[in-house]
């Protein structure tokens, strides 16, 4: 079958990420994650690899006689990409993932200046968001997963790497027959439904949930499915979580991009809070990134609308009058990751985190969670801590003098968190080694600073939860 063979020549060529990477080298691949292609075409060569990054990636033709005997009719015969006169010319976009072994079969990507536009049903294929969410979901297998919105496919193929079933819904037609070609190119199954939000799943359960949604904000003209949903402002997000419960088993994960509304009649925080209220579900919500509403017009308008003309500012104008009617001021993007918890008072966590982290996220939002939900003590004196590995303790101040104005304690890797601590809290840090009950150690801090026992426990109390929370402590 073709599927086959192309998926064989793939391989055979190391049409991958990591392959891509070392044929291109440092300054072309940077430049190309920036979509600025222009060194990409002069680094990829002519033949062989090169050959297929330009026509697949790139989505420029190339003369069949670069390509591998037999690609080029294979290609085509998937309608990927056309011949004639010699010249084989790209139909569609396949970009190898990381770090998932596979493809995401999307329309060609309009690029500004090229004088295209998406049309209404146009499906998109990696990029920085869907990279993020990739990066965000927990790495532990699971049974079953769903993949709502699945566009291209990208988050289907990634699941299939880690879940027994796999079902993917979109309510694009057009994106589900690009998300089978992804998923047949790359190997991997899964079960492809047609509708809206969990429509198409009413009544199933998942161990894991996966959006990366049409979350944009936008006036309801001109919309495009792939981004926006036709819902009034964030409410496809607060759908999305709000619905999320019904849809989880006992423990099961829902993780999703959103984007929020913020202003002086409801700060963003207020206002996802109270979508997560009364779900049953342990939340963590962070946000990576803000901007103002004219900003985020302009950064949507360039996928739509091409920069300088009539249209372009006209289309502007209804943006900012969007906006303004409601008041905003500022719209967030971040992740939302929920987790149906039995226990009756669910923790939420809500929290502005714009600096760089560890990736993937994904290989620790488990000990983020459990973090959360541990975070609240039973019982102070029988319980047992363990500082996180390879904490840094800062002392600062004057030199030279022998007490410091402010302790600081450090994560060196993850979220790389930093809180100014107190005594008891780096006393804690330096003897909590999960052996030994907080009760004793406390007593003995107690002892050692020349504080009542009370005072030191209740200070303990105070302050344990929240650095528990934030993965400076785990609990044994």
């Amino acid at each position: 079958m073709s599927i086959d063979r192309v998926r064989a020549a793939f391989a055979q060529l190391d049409y991958t990420v990591a392959g891509v990477r070392a044929l291109l080298g440092p300054v072309a691949g940077g430049a190309l994650a920036r979509d600025e292609i222009v060194p990409a075409l002069r680094a990829s060569g002519d033949a062989g690899l090169g050959a297929l990054v330009r026509l697949c990636w790139l989505q420029v033709p190339v003369p069949t006689g670069d390509l591998p005997d037999g690609l080029a009719a294979d290609l085509a015969a998937l309608g990927l990409a056309e011949v004639a006169e010699g010249s084989v010319r790209p139909l569609l976009r396949v970009v190898p993932l990381e770090p998932a072994d596979g493809y995401a079969v999307s329309d060609l990507k309009v690029r500004p200046g090229d004088g295209r536009l998406p049309g209404a049903d146009h499906v998109v294929g990696t990029g920085g968001a869907s990279a993020s969410l990739a990066q965000l979901v927990v790495h532990s297998p699971v049974d079953n997963a769903l993949d709502l919105g699945t566009g291209s496919g990208v988050q289907a193929v990634h699941l299939a790497r880690r879940a027994r079933q796999v079902v993917a819904t979109d309510v694009n037609p057009r994106a589900l027959a690009l998300a089978r070609l992804s998923l047949d190119l790359s190997g991997a199954s899964a079960e492809l439904l047609e509708g809206s939000l969990y429509e198409p799943v009413a009544g199933r359960r998942f161990d894991l949930i996966v959006a990366n949604p049409p979350f944009v904000i936008a006036p309801p003209e001109g919309r495009l499915t792939y981004r926006e949903s036709g819902l009034d402002g964030d409410d496809v997000c607060r759908e999305l979580v709000r619905q999320a419960p019904e849809q989880l088993t006992e423990g099961g994960w829902c993780q999703l991009l959103a984007n929020w509304l913020d202003g002086p009649a409801e700060p963003w925080t207020s206002r996802v809070s109270g979508w997560l209220q009364g779900t049953g579900c342990d939340a963590w919500v962070v946000q990576r990134d803000v901007q103002d509403p004219a900003e985020y017009a302009e950064l949507w308008l360039r996928d739509s609308c091409e920069v300088g003309t009539a249209e372009y500012r006209a289309r502007y104008d209804a943006w900012l009058d969007y906006f303004e009617q409601r008041k905003v001021t500022g719209i967030g993007f971040g992740w939302i990751t929920m987790r149906a918890s039995a226990r009756h008072d669910p923790a939420i966590r809500i929290e502005d985190l714009r600096r760089p982290v560890d990736q993937p996220v994904g290989a620790y939002v488990e000990d983020v969670m459990r973090g959360l939900a541990g975070a609240e003590p039973a019982d102070l004196d029988g319980m047992v801590l363990k500082a996180a590995d390879g904490l840094i303790q800062e002392q600062i101040g004057p030199p030279g003098e022998p007490d410091p104005e402010r302790i600081v304690l450090r994560q060196p890797d993850r979220l790389r968190r930093a809180a100014g601590v107190g005594t008891v809290e780096a006393a804690l840090a330096g003897v909590c080694d999960g052996t030994l009950p907080l009760g004793p150690l406390l007593a003995a801090i107690s002892d050692l600073i020349g504080l009542p026992h009370e005072d030191v426990r209740a200070h303990a109390a105070a302050v344990l939860p929240e650095l528990i929370a934030d993965g400076y402590f785990t609990v044994g």
